[in-house]
């Protein structure tokens, strides 16, 4: 069935509100495209009933390089958020409707009373008390997940984790890389082959809103039973970005990474703390090198910043540290 895309057929959003009974016969759907990240059409739609949101998978990301991902992958991100909406509620949006056809969903519209934790840490508001909140939050979804047949086979996703995560990320690094290649290279066979928990994929600032109950994690597409280790390296990962295009708040970013830490090493009980640390260690300058030479490099760097990460990151990568202290303690004497 070819792709249909919202943003160029009013008729089939139309059809998709009057389906889940959410627009009445006589009302005008009219959606206006929200401002949002790479891989989907994002859409506001205001009705009688309330304002909503509405979610579709591209085939194709919008970034420099080609990046080609099945569009199946929101009906990981559903069931992602109605399983996590039932461990933590009010911490991720809530599904109203879903519509296989066009490869979408609908949720509640979330107002301006909600902040985007990245616009907040870009404009040197960094509050290590978000952090501690985010990793108590993670991990509670994780121990809830953990060793859990059911979710490993409902989340056996591993074409799409490969083909949105590990190929864009670690996999072009290597490409770019041909000396590190073998180090980053087994990154991805070591993330690849663990499965312990259910894996967000994406727990990045930009997918995080600030709200009246603490934060609310969207943009659950990349949604895999796998290794928690990809989680915290992805989201520690940006305290150390944010460090070096904010010199100046280095030293709070670091007390948030440490704070976030803090917050979740109660909730690991399904293996050691200290191989879930290691794993995390060196899996998280591989992440960092990635966003500078990957296939989606962080936007607010400038080059001499690019640089900057470039080099502490293949040193890091290089050392293998066990610890994420280490890291922190490091990364603060070199963007400080």
């Amino acid at each position: 069935m070819p792709h249909v895309d919202l943003s160029h057929d009013p008729a089939a959003m139309r059809r998709i509100f009057l389906a889940l009974g959410l627009a009445a016969p006589d009302e005008a759907v009219c959606a206006a495209p929200l401002a949002g990240g790479v891989s989907s059409g994002i859409y506001r739609v205001d009705l009688r009933s309330g304002s909503y949101c509405v979610k579709q998978a591209l085939p194709r990301l919008k970034v420099a390089k080609d990046w080609m991902v099945p569009v199946e992958r929101v009906f990981a991100e559903i069931g992602y958020l109605r399983t996590v909406g039932a461990i933590v509620p009010g911490h991720v949006p809530r599904v109203l409707g879903e519509d296989a056809q066009s490869k979408s969903f609908v949720m509640a519209f979330l107002g301006p009373e909600y902040r985007n934790w990245k616009g907040e840490l870009l404009a040197g508001r960094v509050d290590a008390a978000t952090a501690r909140a985010m990793g108590d939050i993670l991990g509670r979804i994780h121990a809830s997940t953990a060793d859990d047949p059911r979710l490993a086979t409902q989340f056996a996703n591993d074409a799409n984790f490969h083909a949105l995560r590990l190929e864009p990320y670690l996999v072009e690094a290597a490409r770019e890389h041909p000396a590190l290649a073998d180090r980053l290279l087994q990154l991805v066979e070591r993330t690849a082959n663990t499965r312990r928990v259910l894996v967000h994929g994406d727990v990045s600032p930009k997918n995080i809103l600030l709200g009246p109950q603490g934060p609310v994690l969207l943009d659950a597409e990349c949604a895999w039973y796998g290794d928690p280790a990809f989680d915290l390296a992805f989201c520690l990962n940006h305290f150390l970005l944010k460090a070096a295009h904010l010199p100046a708040c280095t030293r709070a970013l670091m007390d948030s990474l440490r704070a976030f830490l803090q917050a979740y090493w109660p909730h690991v009980r399904w293996e050691p703390p200290a191989a879930l640390e290691q794993r995390v260690a060196t899996l998280l300058p591989g992440l960092a090198l990635a966003r500078v030479d990957g296939k989606s490099p962080v936007e607010y760097l400038g080059e001499r910043e690019r640089q900057a990460v470039r080099g502490t990151s293949i040193a890091l990568l290089r050392e293998a540290p066990s610890s994420l202290d280490l890291i922190a303690g490091r990364w603060a004497r070199e963007f400080a």
